[in-house]
């Protein structure tokens, strides 16, 4: 060993502690070391006992229940959600609730995943979510509340809304309000009720639900005024049969449907909240309502305040307000029946179909399509409450896939979102402008003449002359609907659901349609009136003009005729299987453009006094019988009622 290395303190001297806890614990012994260590130990363990259970309180806090996750999926997932206003027939709830749960949605979302993302443990398993059930599945498993629902007749009808009042009762006490129009057409169907009602009540006390003590009812009527024909709640059959068979009808052709809800939660609320109910409505009616400007008022309470509102009605005409509802009356002791046009539509907030003619005899009538839905104003106070409108009577010969036409369900959405859509796209204004054009003016709208009597050069003149006059004034009109829709064009791409679509191409593609058969109309009658068509075949003295491939007529109307093509193809290839695709096939069905086809008719000849020499001459009793006819004709044109 060296020198140094002898005389090196760390191999000659014991290590120094100078002191603090190093030295506390050199100085301390065996056993307080133990003790040390122990406590150590148990803090250790205590610390871990901590961060777990404070780990498993706030993971039960954000934990979600299996049912809590199906009802939310469903009710506030965006997608379905923005179904539910203009796409879907689902409406379980209504679309401005739903947009308040959309934005409660995305914050508690974002919440959450903050949440997990802070205290999420990997040793932790994470719980597997459950999956977004498919549109089929939902459809199998939801109740389709806010539906128009085709119901077979008023009696179909009402057997679903016993099976509603049924429902409603397995959960909770429940009052009905039964609000009848009071209107003359209204009759048959309220005797239909009334023939049914004590089997409704008589039904709904052998489902074992204890309607004998949980239901009750109350009875409205009105129509320019409304009536409370059973103010006190009760379950007596023969008060409520009574109030029933009271009602009569109200020749003032209003029916104040909104002032009569109003006024049933006025009436009844009080005995609702004393009962601890539910509360229903059921509208039993025909038309729209003529106090509709107060429906967004009534939809907010009724919905503050957690009453459904079912509907017994018809069906609105596609893309219209006036529908037509066949009626018998009396007048001075005479029976008259017939078709009378009633408020029953439209069955979007503004009507969004153009009221222009057809001009073949194999369209006619289609002025009266029924759309399949009920009106806007009544469809959308059963939406927004949970409610079903039931079509009670729908006169469509034409039956459209449900499945299809799911994708062009009405918006129901309030009107303050309709007008932000017109403002927000010029198509849409553009549309229902042009839809309200035709609505002041619509029936101005002649169909033309398509036969002219030919035996003389000169009589065939003096009728085309009158033949062209009210078709200037249609073609200028048709024009200025042109225009119109033409503003929409640059937003026609931005247009949000299949219904707009539609709804703006058939538009415009009737439009060109018609301005391109004008304008070969009027060049043939203009031909023919300065240079007469002779006749082929001996005997023949008439003209008719009938659909041809050939547009005759300049460059312009060959570029509106390729356009209006285009459209009405457009509408049939992207809208199949529907109310839409069907019209532009009908417009499209005839050729647009015209030619001349002879034939012959009988003509009546004049005596040299200017009398018809071959008029046919009738017996005393058929010339009576023709007079009383026109009579009978101008006195029911006369005494016709309201509705």
């Amino acid at each position: 060993m060296s020198a140094i290395e002898a005389n090196s303190p760390l191999q000659a001297e014991e290590p120094v502690v100078d002191g603090g806890v190093w030295g506390f614990l050199y100085d301390m012994p065996a056993w307080g070391i133990s003790l040390v260590v122990h406590v150590g130990i148990l803090l250790a363990l205590m610390s871990i006992t901590y961060v777990i259970e404070t780990q498993r309180e706030l993971e039960i806090t954000s934990t979600i229940t299996p049912e809590e996750v199906r009802q939310e999926e469903y009710v506030i997932d965006t997608e379905v959600t923005e179904e539910i206003g203009s796409k879907s027939d689902l409406n379980i709830t209504g679309p401005s609730m739903a947009a308040a749960q959309n934005a409660g949605y995305d914050n508690h979302r974002e919440e959450q995943e903050r949440i997990e993302e802070n205290i999420m443990d990997v040793r932790v398993q994470t719980p597997v979510s459950l999956p977004t059930p498919n549109e089929a599945e939902m459809m199998e498993s939801i109740d389709l509340t806010g539906t128009t629902e085709h119901a077979g007749g008023t009696d179909g009808a009402i057997d679903r809304i016993v099976q509603e009042i049924a429902a409603s009762l397995r959960q909770r006490k429940t009052l009905v309000v039964w609000l009848l129009d009071e209107s003359a057409s209204m009759q048959d169907r309220r005797e239909a009720v009334a023939k049914r009602f004590r089997g409704i009540y008589q039904q709904l006390g052998q489902l074992d639900i204890g309607a004998d003590v949980a239901l009750r009812t109350g009875i409205i009527s009105y129509g320019k005024d409304v009536h409370v024909l059973q103010k006190e709640p009760t379950g007596d059959l023969d008060l409520l049969m009574k109030a029933v068979e009271s009602v009569q009808n109200d020749p003032s052709g209003l029916e104040n449907v909104f002032t009569a809800v109003n006024e049933a939660l006025r009436v009844y609320g009080r005995e609702r909240k004393k009962m601890n109910a539910e509360m229903m409505l059921i509208l039993v009616t025909d038309e729209r309502g003529d106090d509709y400007h107060l429906l967004e008022d009534t939809v907010r309470r009724c919905a503050r305040e957690g009453v459904k509102s079912y509907c017994v009605g018809n069906a609105s005409v596609f893309g219209r307000e006036k529908g037509f509802v066949h009626f018998k009356w009396e007048a001075d002791g005479e029976q008259f029946e017939g078709d009378l046009p009633a408020d029953m539509g439209p069955e979007t907030v503004a009507a969004e179909g153009l009221q222009l003619p057809f001009w073949t005899a194999s369209a006619r009538g289609l002025e009266r399509m029924s759309s399949g839905y009920g009106p806007y104003t009544l469809s959308r106070l059963c939406a927004e409450t949970g409610g079903v409108f039931f079509l009670a009577e729908d006169g469509n010969r034409r039956k459209w896939d449900p499945t299809i036409m799911r994708q062009y369900t009405p918006d129901y959405r309030p009107l303050k979102d309709y007008q932000q859509q017109l403002s927000t796209n010029a198509a849409k204004a553009a549309l229902v402008n042009a839809a309200k054009q035709t609505l002041l003016d619509g029936d101005d709208i002649p169909v033309p003449r398509l036969w002219f009597q030919a035996n003389d050069d000169n009589i065939l003149r003096r009728q085309i002359t009158e033949a062209q006059k009210p078709l200037a004034t249609m073609d200028y009109y048709v024009k200025e609907l042109q225009k119109i829709l033409e503003v929409g064009e640059k937003d026609r791409d931005k247009l949000d659901s299949d219904r707009w679509r539609a709804s703006y191409d058939l538009a415009m593609g009737r439009v060109l349609a018609m301005r391109v058969r004008a304008f070969g109309y009027n060049a043939m009658l203009a031909e023919m009136k300065s240079n007469p068509k002779s006749f082929e075949q001996a005997g023949n003295n008439r003209w008719i003009l009938q659909p041809a491939e050939d547009v005759n007529a300049g460059a312009t109307v060959r570029r509106l005729h390729k356009k209006a093509t285009e459209y009405l193809t457009r509408v049939i290839s992207e809208h199949p299987g529907t109310p839409w695709a069907f019209l532009a096939s009908v417009e499209l069905g005839d050729p647009l453009g015209w030619e001349w086809k002879e034939s012959k008719m009988q003509i009546a000849a004049n005596d040299m006094n200017g009398n018809n020499a071959n008029r046919p001459q009738f017996s005393p009793e058929e010339e009576r019988e023709r007079q009383d006819r026109r009579r009978r004709e101008e006195k029911k044109r006369a005494s016709q009622p309201k509705l």
